[in-house]
């Protein structure tokens, strides 16, 4: 899968590689260690997440994300 980051929310990236993944918000986040609530936090925009957490879940599902210099 790739993506270009400049094309969505932040917020809507881990939604749309989530439901790729066809993952609940539960395993999803067990599989890059984060909690299910974390999670939806993330997917709502109450939290933002760090490049880290980005740079790990293209690790683990083998995603390419590209940021496009405006």
């Amino acid at each position: 899968m790739e993506l270009k980051f400049n094309d969505y929310e932040p917020k809507d990236i881990i939604r749309i590689i989530r439901e790729w993944t066809e993952d609940t918000q539960k395993d999803f986040g067990k599989s890059i260690g984060k909690s299910e609530r974390t999670i939806q936090d993330y997917e709502s925009g109450r939290r933002r997440y760090y490049a880290e957490t980005l740079k790990k879940i293209c690790k683990v599902y083998d995603i390419k994300i590209t940021i496009e210099k405006k």
